[in-house]
């Protein structure tokens, strides 16, 4: 593998197949427009690389956009090559990847261009759901090209070269790249638009083998897996320490460390990725309040409250394990939601989307209660209530309505009164949280399945998550929801 900084489009594609296993398809279109004495320029392959090879032994479609062709600028003939790329993909069910670096529409093809492109944004739009679709931006990515990135399931992003836009920088009002550049990877990271960043294409590339280790490659497969080589009755024995911190938390779940985050630097109060159990693939949605250093100290903290850009983050991360028939697993520490000024106008919707896929996830769905489990905000983070197929608590763990203390100043504000206020109100704090908030009077009621001792978790996912490997769910008739 290369490990020069930027790669040729055919290197990209040579570094992320197996050996030896790229077919090239379409060599040999080129453009047919003749406007503007295009005859006379060459374009070779029209300026986009396409084919099919293998990936960890298993088929997948790549295409590359080559930007020494004519700019690697999308034409009529090259945006056909990636829409039969997409018709061979639907047939045979296997993922597509594609490398864009591209100037934008070739303008003197004009609404031949324009008409393809829009082609293409048919096939995305077929294929969502059934193929994993991923987009890597190696280089411009600008205008149309920023649509074709998003309607992916995964977007990738190189740190130097990689520039995602609708309108450039510069463009827009009062703004230019020395002062915030709108393109570069770190913001579109920021802003939850790009799933993962890399320093390098040859970083890059692996990136896209690892994730893809991870994934089945349709939606008729199983969930990935592969022969596990972890001691299943292996103890957590750590995982209090890691609550606070759940990419850790998950990473000692998770068989030998594996964990694969997913928009790792957008809303990192909420933990979106994939583990693997007992070999199989696993979605996990965690809350987070804390980043830890390598001594365990907090260097970043975050209330136990749903945002809205968190819902969004763990929505459509649900959204895409219930397509393509991944478990998931949430670790649950909430509170409330976001109560600022910029949350009130959006955390209702976002909350309401995240309820929903929860829902109306058909996939087995395990909770764990790790901390607080408070108000409707607890409801959302997939609760029995909602469908979960089991809830589990840790110790310690509280299920309820609010916080205790502020609830017996509700109950009994006639009695918390005189000189000894304070003692009556811890006596009734003491006595809610026994009646009303603890762990173990959810499970009386049958909201929680076990009380587990941290150290035991892993063994009750692996147990119950082999348990609901053959879950079948049927649903009401209907087109889509709407929510």
């Amino acid at each position: 593998m290369s490990t020069t900084t930027q790669m040729s489009a055919r290197d990209r594609i040579l570094a992320l197949l197996d050996a030896n296993s790229f077919v090239e398809i379409g060599a040999l279109v080129t453009k047919r427009n003749t406007d503007f004495n295009l005859q006379e320029k060459e374009a070779p392959s029209d300026g986009v690389i396409t084919g099919y090879g293998v990936i960890h032994g298993k088929l997948a479609y790549i295409y590359g956009q080559d930007v020494s062709v004519m700019n690697g600028t999308m034409g009529e003939m090259h945006a056909k090559k990636i829409m039969a790329l997409y018709d061979l993909a639907l047939k045979v069910g296997a993922p597509v990847i594609g490398f864009v670096d591209c100037a934008g529409l070739r303008l003197e093809e004009a609404t031949d261009a324009l008409a393809a492109f829009g082609g293409i944004y048919l096939k995305q739009a077929q294929a969502s759901g059934i193929i994993p679709q991923i987009t890597a931006v190696v280089g411009n990515c600008g205008g149309g090209s920023a649509v074709l990135a998003s309607m992916s399931d995964f977007v990738f992003m190189e740190e130097k070269s990689g520039k995602l836009f609708v309108n450039a920088p510069n463009t827009l009002d009062q703004n230019n790249v020395g002062k915030c550049d709108t393109a570069a990877a770190s913001y579109m990271a920021a802003k939850g638009v790009a799933d993962f960043t890399y320093e390098t294409d040859a970083a890059l590339v692996e990136g896209i083998r690892e994730l893809l280790s991870v994934l089945p490659y349709n939606n008729t497969e199983e969930a990935a897996g592969e022969t596990d080589t972890d001691d299943l009755n292996r103890t957590l024995d750590n995982l209090t320490a890691e609550l606070a911190d759940t990419t850790l938390a998950l990473s000692d779940i998770s068989d030998n460390g594996l964990f694969v985050e997913v928009k790792r630097d957008y809303a990192k109060e909420m933990v979106t990725g994939f583990i693997r159990l007992n070999g199989m693939t696993i979605g996990a949605v965690a809350n987070r309040t804390a980043i830890l250093d390598e001594k365990g100290k907090a260097s970043t903290k975050f209330e136990d409250r749903l945002t809205t850009a968190g819902c969004y983050k763990a929505e459509s991360f649900v959204k895409f394990c219930d397509a393509f028939n991944i478990p998931v697993l949430t670790l649950t520490n909430v509170s409330g939601y976001a109560a600022t000024v910029p949350e009130a106008s959006s955390i209702g919707i976002a909350a309401a989307k995240l309820t929903y896929v929860f829902a109306n996830a058909t996939v087995p769905k395990i909770n764990v209660i790790t901390g607080k489990a408070y108000g409707s905000a607890y409801i959302t983070m997939n609760s029995k209530h909602i469908g979960a197929d089991l809830v589990y608590a840790l110790e310690g763990a509280m299920v309820g309505t609010m916080d205790s203390d502020l609830a017996v100043q509700i109950i009994y504000a006639d009695q918390i009164k005189g000189a000894d206020a304070e003692k009556i109100k811890e006596e009734k704090k003491k006595e809610y949280d026994a009646l009303c908030q603890s762990a173990h009077s959810a499970a009386k009621r049958g909201y929680v399945d076990a009380v587990l001792a941290p150290e035991t978790l892993r063994k009750h996912l692996l147990y119950g998550f082999e348990m609901l490997f053959t879950k079948r769910e049927n649903q009401p008739v209907k087109k889509h929801g709407t929510v």
